[in-house]
């Protein structure tokens, strides 16, 4: 009766500690922080949920402003968040994001950074260009690193195995050469890229595409073997609109990653957050 009467209770402590535990996890997952990551760049706004470090859902938005934001409160629970834009500061946004999160970072050059930063003039820096730096470092601390961000401009960022971003270079992005190609001639029409691009082009069409995206595809290549010679462990990442174009075109191994910019927006917030 004794053994009948134990087991009995022990069934009844054991299911009461299942209840309590997965009350506790419930809990545990409601009360994580929700990151609100919002990247403004020149032809667009891209934001970012991430919860416990992995990104949730992301959105990418013509035309951004506070009504946006006010309809993404609406549906998560945000309450931290950062803010990077690359275009004239909306203060009526920040005002907004600064009264809705407890935490809220701006992104600018007084903005504490997990890297060190070696670049001669920290205030005229893209932010897009260091929270790409930042979310490579990141993902791969301790190792040397090229990230090419192929969008409206293509950059280039060397950071050293320490987490030292040594700086970078600035080229046209494959749409603006073939804008430009087209605004600053009076013949040369405007063209797109396409699927198959020939080593050689036979019309003016193909001409100008095989130009442009061969000539970007060498230059993206050039730039990652003249680095290997010094740093002969170079990971490269990848990241940027054009990315996905370039990705399969180079004759190197690289890392795509399309939210490279967004994870280093959360690392930069996480640590500012932790400090």
């Amino acid at each position: 009766m004794r053994s009948f009467l134990f087991k009995k209770n022990f069934r009844g402590y054991a299911m009461f500690l299942r209840v309590i535990s997965s009350f506790l996890f419930f809990f545990a997952e409601n009360i994580r922080e929700v990151n609100l990551i919002i990247e403004q760049g020149n032809t667009s706004s891209k934001v970012a949920v991430y919860k416990n470090g992995h990104i949730e859902a992301s959105f990418v938005y013509k035309q951004f402003g506070v009504s946006v934001v006010a309809a993404l409160f609406e549906k998560y629970a945000f309450t931290q968040g950062i803010l990077s834009t690359v275009i004239d500061t909306d203060d009526e946004l920040i005002a907004y994001l600064k009264n809705k999160l407890q935490r809220f970072v701006f992104l600018d050059e007084h903005v504490a950074l997990p890297i060190k930063v070696e670049y001669g003039t920290p205030k005229t820096l893209g932010k897009d260009r260091l929270a790409a730096v930042v979310g490579a470092n990141y993902l791969r601390p301790g190792k040397n690193l090229l990230v090419i961000d192929a969008g409206t401009a293509i950059t280039y960022e060397v950071i050293e195995a320490p987490g030292i971003f040594l700086g970078g270079n600035i080229s046209p992005g494959m749409t603006t050469r073939f804008r430009a190609l087209n605004h600053f001639t009076k013949k040369l029409p405007l063209v797109t890229e396409e699927d198959d691009i020939p080593l050689i082009g036979r019309s003016t069409e193909t001409a100008i595409q095989a130009g442009v995206v061969n000539g970007i595809v060498y230059e993206m290549d050039g730039y990652i073997d003249e680095l290997k010679v010094k740093y002969p462990d170079l990971l490269v990442f990848l990241t940027g609109g054009h990315s996905f174009y370039f990705e399969r075109r180079l004759k190197n191994s690289i890392f795509a990653d399309i939210n490279l910019v967004l994870t280093g927006l959360n690392r930069i917030l996480e640590y500012n957050v932790e400090n």
